[in-house]
Parts: C-alpha cells; sequence; structure tokens
C-alpha cells in the first residue's frame, strides 16, 4: 500500500502515525493558569531532546476550532500570555489507569487532578504543580512553542522546555543517576486504546 498522506484526512494520519511509532513514553504534563488553576494532561507525543541544555518537548494538538488546547495555553511563554513553565510527571504501572481518565476534555480551569484523583504538589523553582503520584518528575521554563498550523483544527504544535530541577524518589537513583526501570515501570503508548508495560527487556552492548 502507498499512501499520499497530503490527501488523507487527518485523523487517518493520525492513526497511522499513533500505530507505528511504539512505543511511546507518555508524559503527565501539569500547567497553571493565571488565576492559579491547575490542569493535568497526558501526551505521547513526547520525549528528550537534549542533556546539554537539558531539554525536553511535548506536543499538544488544537482543539476542532482551531484553538490552542489548555496546556498550550498556560505553558506557552509568558510573551505569549502563558505562565511559561510546565511540570512533567511520568505514566507507570501504578498510576496510568488515573492518567488516562486526565484526557478528559474538560472547561478551561477545571482540575484534572480533582477528577482523576491525582494529587497535586507544587513545583519547587516553576508556578506549576506536578503528580505527586509519579516517581519522576521534571519543572520546565518553556524555550519556544513550534505551530505546524496555527489556527487549524486539529494542528500540531511543539512545545520545548528546558529542565531547570528534576524530582526523583530515592529508591530509583542510583549514584550515576541511573534508573531503575524494574522499579520505574514505565508504561508506553501504543495505537487506539492499547497501552504497553516494559517489564520484558533486555541488554545489547554497543560498539
Amino acid at each position: 500500500m502507498e499512501l499520499d498522506v497530503a490527501s488523507m484526512p487527518v485523523g487517518l494520519r493520525y492513526n497511522l502515525l499513533l500505530g507505528s511509532v511504539v512505543p511511546r513514553p507518555i508524559a503527565v504534563i501539569g500547567t497553571m493558569n493565571a488565576a492559579g488553576q491547575h490542569n493535568l494532561a497526558p501526551f505521547s507525543f513526547f520525549n528528550a531532546v537534549s542533556s546539554e541544555p537539558m531539554v525536553v518537548m511535548f506536543c499538544p494538538v488544537s482543539r476542532g476550532d482551531g484553538g490552542e488546547n489548555d496546556s498550550l495555553r498556560n505553558a506557552k511563554p509568558v510573551a505569549e500570555g502563558g505562565m511559561g513553565c510546565f511540570s512533567v510527571s511520568l505514566a507507570t504501572e501504578e498510576n496510568i489507569a488515573k492518567v488516562v481518565k486526565c484526557a478528559a476534555n474538560l472547561p478551561y480551569g477545571e482540575s484534572e487532578f480533582d477528577y482523576s484523583g491525582l494529587t497535586p504538589a507544587l513545583c519547587a523553582r516553576i508556578r506549576a504543580p506536578y503528580m505527586a503520584e509519579s516517581p519522576i518528575h521534571f519543572e520546565c521554563e518553556t524555550l519556544e512553542v513550534r505551530r505546524f498550523a496555527p489556527g487549524v483544527p486539529f494542528g500540531g504544535n511543539m512545545v520545548l522546555g528546558r529542565v531547570v530541577h528534576a524530582r526523583v524518589d530515592d529508591a530509583l537513583a542510583h549514584p550515576r543517576m541511573h534508573i531503575d526501570p524494574e522499579k520505574l515501570r514505565a508504561v508506553g503508548r501504543m495505537g487506539g486504546d492499547w497501552y504497553a508495560a516494559t517489564r520484558e527487556r533486555f541488554e545489547l552492548e554497543r560498539g
């Protein structure tokens, strides 16, 4: 099957990406608006970008009317009307059921923490909450937002954030900051409603 992606409906392109680029790590993004209201949302279009400086990214999709989704609205730079920061917590086997509930389409300003039963905690360096049920958190200052289809329904956006503070459960950390995957038990996103555990692993030497 040969596909001309430019002629495909956006929903089919989304399904193709979602089912092909797997498994994807899941960032649970915590933000706050100017009124101090909390927002929490999972994103699997997420990854590490750089270790020097330490940078991560997540990709919120615009709403069906082309407007900004809540996480983007809150996390975008202060010069653009946002708070200029966001937190990243990780999805694990222990918290994934409640994390998925945070994808609900709630009115702006209504807390996904309350809706899902997850616990908000305030970050140390930025004005944003993080999810206390995660063993790892990154506090990020927004560097920039790349808008790939401004104002277009379901248009893609990329938010780049510099990590300014990290928090790791003592049980996970190694003196050289290796994270024990067995204790982390991260969950990955597959296509559709499918998720993947990370219990089956193997090691390969490089070089």
